[in-house]
C-alpha cells in the first residue's frame, strides 16, 4: 500500500486528499504514527501505528466526519501510549463513541471502504446484495458490539432452505465483525460469533447439455442469426451464446471481452483480468469464425456491444430466456453452457487436469467437481470393451479349448 509522509494532518489537508486506483496512507509529520487512509471511493478513515510487546500493532481510529482531525490526533496519542506501555490499545475515550455503530452500519462501511476496492464487479454485487438482502433486515439495528452466536445461528437457520445464501451470509458477516475488532468496535478476544456456526452443505447444480439438446439450442442460435435476432435476442446476444458454448467461458469473460483480447492470427483469447487472473483462452476454428463475423464499431473497443453506443452488451439473461424457451430448454441456466463444455471435454477423453486448464480454474479442487463424468466415461469405455471382447468369445463358439485344459 503506498504511504506519504511528511504531512501535518489538518481539516483542511485531510479535506483535499485523494487518490485515483489504490488506496494510500498519509502519515502526519507531527506526530509519529498517526495517519489516515484515503480510498478511491473518497473514504478515509483515521489510523495509527505504533510498537509494543515486540511487535507493531495498527488500528482503526474513526472515519473522518465522524470524528474530527483533532479528535482522531488525541485518540491516536493515548493509543500510542498504551500500544508502548504494552496495554490493551483499544481506546476507553470510544467506547461511548462506538457502541452505538450498528451492524448496518458497519456493513454499508464495509461496502465501501473495502468490497468497492479490493474485489470485482461480480464479487461486489453478490455482496451488496447479500447485505442487503439478509444480514441488514436480520441484524442491521443491533450494535455491532453485542452480537451474539444465538442471532447469526437464528440468521443462518432462516436461510436453510439455500443454503449457498446462507452461508455466504455468515461469511460476510463474519469478515465485518473482524473489522469491527480490529477498529476495537467489539472487545478484542471475545472471539467472531460467526466462526462456531457450522456452514450447510452446498449441492452444486449440474446441468449437462446432451447431444440432442445442443443440436436444438443449435438450430434456434442459427434461426436467431438469420433472422437479425430478433425477439429481443440480439445478434450480439446470439454470439456471446456461441462462444460461451464454444470456448467453455464465464459470462463475465465474453461479456467483458474487448477487441485488443483478440487474436485470430494466433487463434487466442488473452484474457488480462478473468475471475482467477490473467489467462489465455485458445480458440477453436468455429469460435474464431464467430468472433472474425461481428461487426468492429469504431469508437467501440467491445467484441459483444451493446444497443447504447460505445457500450458493451451488459444483460444476457433475458434474450437466454427467449432463446432457451425456444430451445425447450426451461431450466438450463447460462453457466451449465461451461458445465457441458466439461462434460463433452470429459466424454472425449480430456483429463481432469486439461479441463483445468481449458476452463481456467485455479484450484484442482475446483475441477475435481466433474470427476464423476470422469468415471462415467470410464466405466462406458469398459463396457464397449467388455462387449468388444464378448462378441469374438461368442463368435469363437468355445471350439478352440485352452492349452493344458
Amino acid at each position: 500500500m503506498p504511504v506519504t509522509r511528511g504531512l501535518r494532518l489538518s481539516t483542511r489537508t485531510v479535506g483535499r486528499l485523494s487518490v485515483a486506483e489504490r488506496e494510500a496512507i498519509f502519515w502526519d509529520r507531527d506526530l509519529p504514527g498517526f495517519g489516515v487512509r484515503v480510498y478511491p471511493s473518497g473514504t478515509k478513515t483515521f489510523v495509527v501505528q505504533s510498537r509494543g510487546e515486540g511487535r507493531s500493532r495498527r488500528l482503526t481510529i474513526g472515519r473522518h466526519g465522524a470524528i474530527t482531525v483533532g479528535e482522531a490526533r488525541a485518540q491516536a496519542a493515548r493509543i500510542i501510549a498504551r500500544i508502548k506501555s504494552w496495554d490493551d490499545p483499544a481506546p476507553p475515550a470510544r467506547a461511548g463513541v462506538t457502541a452505538a455503530v450498528t451492524v448496518a452500519e458497519l456493513a454499508e462501511r464495509y461496502l465501501e471502504e473495502h468490497v468497492a476496492v479490493r474485489c470485482k464487479p461480480g464479487t461486489q454485487v453478490l455482496y451488496r446484495a447479500v447485505v442487503r438482502q439478509y444480514i441488514v433486515p436480520a441484524l442491521g439495528d443491533s450494535p455491532v458490539s453485542a452480537v451474539r452466536r444465538e442471532q447469526v445461528a437464528a440468521l443462518h437457520h432462516t436461510l436453510r432452505e439455500t443454503p449457498y445464501a446462507a452461508n455466504r451470509a455468515v461469511h460476510l458477516l463474519a469478515r465485518i465483525l473482524d473489522v469491527a475488532e480490529d477498529e476495537g468496535l467489539r472487545p478484542r478476544g471475545a472471539g467472531n460469533p460467526c466462526r462456531s456456526i457450522e456452514k450447510f452443505r452446498e449441492r452444486p447444480h449440474e446441468r449437462f447439455l446432451s447431444e440432442e439438446e445442443l443440436r436444438r439450442l443449435g438450430r434456434v442460435l442459427e434461426a436467431a442469426s438469420g433472422g437479425g435476432g430478433g425477439g429481443g435476442a440480439s445478434p450480439a446476444a446470439v454470439a456471446a451464446i456461441r462462444l460461451l458454448v464454444l470456448t467453455g467461458c464465464r459470462r463475465s469473460e465474453i461479456l467483458g471481452l474487448r477487441w485488443e483480447h483478440v487474436d485470430l492470427a494466433s487463434g487466442e483469447l488473452r484474457l488480462p483480468d478473468s475471475k482467477t487472473g490473467a489467462r489465455l483462452v485458445p480458440l477453436s476454428p468455429a469460435a474464431a469464425e464467430v468472433i472474425a463475423e461481428l461487426p468492429r464499431t469504431p469508437g467501440n473497443p467491445w467484441v459483444i456491444s451493446g444497443r447504447k453506443a460505445g457500450a458493451p452488451l451488459r444483460n444476457l439473461q433475458y434474450p437466454w430466456e427467449i432463446l432457451r424457451a425456444r430451445a425447450g430448454l426451461d431450466d438450463v441456466r447460462i453457466h451449465d453452457l461451461r458445465h457441458s463444455f466439461a462434460s463433452r471435454a470429459l466424454a472425449l477423453g480430456e483429463s481432469l487436469s486439461m479441463i483445468g486448464e481449458l476452463l481456467g480454474h485455479r484450484r484442482a479442487r475446483t475441477t475435481a467437481r466433474y470427476a464423476h463424468l470422469a468415471l462415467d466415461s470410464v466405466k462406458t469405455s469398459a463396457s464397449r470393451v467388455a462387449g468388444s471382447i464378448e462378441s469374438d468369445l461368442v463368435a469363437g463358439g468355445g471350439t478352440a479349448p485352452f492349452a493344458g485344459g
